[in-house]
């Protein structure tokens, strides 16, 4: 059974930094993409950065380059994401998601959810 479970969030003030966490079981890690994708109230899901399999290759939304980074450890079979520099328009709750494919970003792609986990920035 696949199990993917995102840690991480908390309240922060802006200008600050946070690093969120994704573990995944129950598949085998390295042989996924991973994305993270946030939804803030009453607004629709969006992808922030997405991952390929080796680590190699990355893509983030124009409104967090610069800010965030993703990476992964296959050894960990864990996700990351250092938000730096965040800003009241980075709350939301973080999702984590991970597809079989070697490299997808599009939420309609992934297959494996987690639970989310939230971020709130106050200015």
């Amino acid at each position: 059974q696949v199990q993917v479970v995102e840690s991480g969030g908390g309240l922060v003030q802006t200008g600050g930094s946070l690093r969120l966490s994704c573990t995944a079981s129950g598949l085998t890690f390295d042989d996924y993409a991973m994305g993270w994708f946030r939804q803030a109230p009453g607004k629709e899901r969006e992808g922030v950065s997405c991952i390929d399999w080796s680590g190699g290759s990355t893509e983030y939304a124009d409104s967090v380059k610069g800010r965030f980074t993703i990476f992964r450890d296959n050894a960990k079979n864990t996700l990351y994401l250092q938000m730096n520099s965040l800003k009241p328009e980075d709350t939301a709750m973080y999702f984590c998601a991970a597809d079989v494919r070697p490299f997808v970003c599009s939420a309609t792609e992934y297959t494996y959810w987690g639970q989310g986990t939230q971020v709130t920035v106050s200015s």
